[in-house]
């Protein structure tokens, strides 16, 4: 999955790669974020970063939609190549980064949910302004996510009257009412209490088990090691290590993802 040493999980060899990023850079002034992260992701493939705060993990993350530009890089998903040399984000760039995002969904760490509009809205809304649908099935699809994401029965409220997992599920459901093929999450439980987060996990899992490909940046050491394919360590704007959780968690080749890992367990 990151270089020529770890190709991903055994049972995923022949899944095809659905995500390749390759040496990606930015920079905010004179500060180096990323410094060349490279990455490949297989079809199905739950994949957990972590790393200390600071370390480029959320930054890296948005590059790979394009919410944030690298300064250098390339970023494949499925059909949609971007390649980032330095100079100005063209009409072009951002063209091939809207069909890019519209295969990739984003959870993030703060929910973003429309507080003006009930759920079911917030999950309607995307289909509606991005891709211009208007079906009758729409209110249906969007429903039977929201059945998925055990949010069926509060469809008619309002943000602001539910909790945070329950903000966090729906927000879920809104990305993936874009019927992504990889979903992408930021620290997705973090502003969570440990309960509530596990309702948020639970359905990641059920995500997993069904096989959509999703990368996580996350500081939940448990989640990391039970539920991811991969775990990869990040740290200076740079990928140290990656592999199988039962591997990277239990017996880290790198001192610094050693020195990290006896902080957080």
């Amino acid at each position: 999955m990151v270089g020529p040493e770890y190709s991903g999980p055994a049972f995923l060899t022949d899944a095809p790669v659905v995500l390749s990023a390759e040496q990606i850079h930015k920079s905010f002034g004179e500060e180096d974020i990323l410094r060349g992260v490279s990455m490949q992701v297989r079809e199905g493939e739950l994949v957990s970063i972590i790393g200390p705060s600071g370390c480029g993990k959320s930054t890296f993350l948005r590059c790979l939609n394009f919410l944030e530009i690298p300064d250098q890089g390339s970023v494949t998903v499925k059909d949609v190549h971007i390649t980032r040399a330095g100079g100005a984000w063209s009409r072009a760039d951002e063209h091939a980064a809207h069909k890019l995002r519209t295969r990739v969904g984003m959870v993030f760490q703060s929910f973003n949910l429309f507080p003006h509009l009930n759920v079911l809205d917030n999950v309607l809304l995307a289909p509606r302004v991005v891709k211009g649908e208007r079906s009758a099935t729409m209110r249906d699809e969007a429903m039977a996510l929201l059945e998925k994401v055990g949010l069926a029965q509060v469809a008619m409220r309002y943000p602001v009257s539910l909790s945070g997992g329950q903000q966090q599920r729906a927000a879920i459901a809104r990305a993936l009412a874009m019927r992504p093929e990889i979903m992408l999450y930021d620290e997705p439980t973090s502003a969570l209490d440990p309960i509530v987060a596990e309702e948020v996990l639970g359905v990641m899992r059920t995500l997993d088990n069904e096989g959509m490909t999703q990368i996580v940046v996350t500081h939940d050491m448990r989640f990391a090691q039970v539920a991811s394919d991969t775990v990869v360590y990040m740290d200076g704007g740079l990928v140290v290590e990656a592999g199988p959780p039962e591997e990277l968690c239990v017996n880290p080749v790198d001192d610094r993802t050693r020195r990290f890992l006896r902080t957080v367990l």
